[in-house]
């Protein structure tokens, strides 16, 4: 690992640790030439998860995209960053463990929606409003009433 100011090759792992997670191994390195410190992440390297969209074209799984459109949702919310992180992270680990390598992108959008409601009810009907693409102020009553009467589902 290339030491990021001096760019020197070597450096030395001085702390090695699990994620809250255990998706990933969080290294504490120290370059041998400048003594600067850094941190590092080892993840799993794995096939990528496509993403087939309404058009039938696909992509492979952006987690970042997927952020933004949940950090949209929830602007001037009160959820951290770090729970959607995290939301991300399961909604992803979930998928890998179904076997999925293909999820089209309505059911991300449902699978999204679902652990969503369980974190901001407000958020889940802003997220809902782009998803489900409403057209009119009915298809957002309809949606609101949905949200009403059916309890949130168990994962």
């Amino acid at each position: 690992m290339k030491c990021p100011v001096c760019g020197c090759p070597d450096t030395k792992v001085t702390d090695s640790r699990s994620t809250e997670d255990d998706l990933k191994v969080r290294r504490r390195r120290e370059c041998t030439r400048c003594g600067y410190r850094f941190t590092t992440y080892e993840v799993i390297e794995s096939s990528p998860l496509m993403v087939v969209k309404r058009d039938g074209s696909r992509q492979p799984f952006d987690r970042e995209k997927l952020l933004r459109g949940l950090m949209r949702a929830c602007n001037k919310r009160s959820l951290s960053m770090q729970k959607l992180d995290a939301m991300v992270d399961q909604l992803e680990q979930q998928l890998r463990e179904a076997g999925c390598r293909e999820v089209t992108a309505q059911q991300l959008g449902e699978l999204v929606l679902k652990k969503l409601r369980k974190l901001d009810e407000v958020a889940y009907i802003r997220f809902a409003s782009v998803y489900r693409d409403f057209q009119d102020a009915n298809s957002f009553v309809r949606e609101l009433e949905r949200l009403r009467e059916e309890p949130p589902e168990d994962d």
